[in-house]
């Protein structure tokens, strides 16, 4: 039996044509395009299509999900029932996917063709911001925020959150948070879904399970914690005592290091640029506490390269535009339940279950077999 390494870190365990990120060289690419170029160029809905069609418009029609981000009327009672007794807005995602995958998409995908496991794929994931901003809503007392097919995913997230249209500036930074974070290699919560997927299951359960992997801290729930950060140490003079002081308690730096990257995080560099096209005394701020961290960092492991990751610019950048900060993880699947969804079409075509081993590290057995 071959020994995986510990979190299977360096390990090719699937075949993709989605992307894959090359930590070393700071570099990653969504099929054959650098992803960082294409959250620069390219709309959503763009990239969208590069990943469930495999090309960019205008070489393939442009995926238009408007239409698809309105829920069935049933869910949208079911989501205002359980924002009652719900707090968690991952928890109402998931409850949502579910609800809306018993209405229309019933039955695993073994038994689905492909064209209606494109139309799932694109129909859940289409209705992420929709669910989420509902659930939001109704949680603070607010009337829900229909959609509006006619404007694009950006901006209909917004919209339905806020009740407001979002400035242009705004809707490009969110765009771009999403088309930077949309897909990113073989990490926890794609593999996760990838696994439910081999089996055949539904789309979405297989989404359901990428979004209780994201639930985890350590994979997406950094942004807002950044931010939070950001507000303890307030003044930039007071950054460097305040890292030498959490490292010296084991304590972690949120946004800095990164499992894969020992370059800079390119996702990173796309959202600090967005942030300062937004401009104002937070980028300042948070660009002066950046360079304080990553100095203490370097004096603190001089033989590692330790860079800021995408969760710290991700939290200035979703913080400028005027999200809630209780959204920003959810924020997050809005732009990864697309990537999620393409990796389980993928991999449902790939047809054969994930079934590895595990190395029994217990007592012996009692009875052992006769020779």
């Amino acid at each position: 039996m071959e020994i995986a390494p510990p979190g299977l870190k360096g390990l090719a365990v699937a075949d993709t044509m989605l992307g894959a990120v090359r930590g070393q060289e700071g570099f990653f690419h969504y099929r054959q395009y650098d992803a960082a170029e294409l959250a620069r160029t390219r709309s959503l809905e763009d990239v969208w299509t590069l990943q469930i069609d495999g090309a960019l418009p205008p070489e393939v029609p442009r995926l238009d999900p408007g239409s698809l981000r309105v829920l069935p009327e049933e869910t949208s009672r079911f989501i205002d029932e359980s924002a009652r007794w719900v707090g968690d807005p991952m928890a109402a995602l998931r409850i949502g996917l579910l609800a809306v995958g018993d209405h229309e998409s019933r039955g695993p995908m073994l038994d689905r063709s492909a064209e209606q496991i494109h139309g799932d794929a694109m129909r859940l994931a289409a209705t992420v911001p929709t669910i989420l901003a509902r659930h939001y809503r109704r949680r603070q007392g607010l009337t829900p925020v229909d959609p509006d097919p006619s404007i694009s995913h950006a901006a209909d997230y917004f919209r339905m959150l806020t009740d407001s249209t979002p400035s242009t500036e705004a809707e490009r930074a969110i765009e771009q948070y999403l088309v930077a974070t949309l897909d990113h290699g073989f990490n926890a919560s794609t593999f996760t879904g990838r696994v439910v997927a081999s089996t055949g299951a539904d789309m979405a359960g297989s989404l359901v399970a990428s979004v209780g992997a994201l639930t985890g801290p350590l994979h997406g729930g950094a942004p807002s914690r950044c931010m939070q950060m950001i507000d303890e140490i307030g003044d930039p003079s007071s950054a460097a005592d305040w890292t030498r002081a959490r490292l010296a308690a084991g304590d972690k730096i949120m946004g800095f290091g990164h499992a894969v990257y020992r370059a800079e995080d390119p996702r990173g560099v796309v959202l600090r640029e967005a942030a300062e096209r937004l401009g104002g005394d937070l980028v300042e701020s948070a660009a002066g506490i950046e360079a304080e961290i990553l100095a203490v960092l370097s004096e603190w492991r001089p033989d590692q390269r330790i860079v800021t990751n995408v969760e710290f610019w991700a939290g200035v950048v979703l913080e400028l535009v005027g999200l809630p900060r209780e959204m920003f993880t959810p924020t997050f699947s809005v732009s990864r339940s697309i990537g999620w969804s393409a990796h389980v079409v993928e991999q449902h075509a790939e047809g054969k279950i994930m079934r590895p081993s595990a190395r029994y590290v217990g007592p012996a057995p009692a009875i052992a077999p006769a020779v």
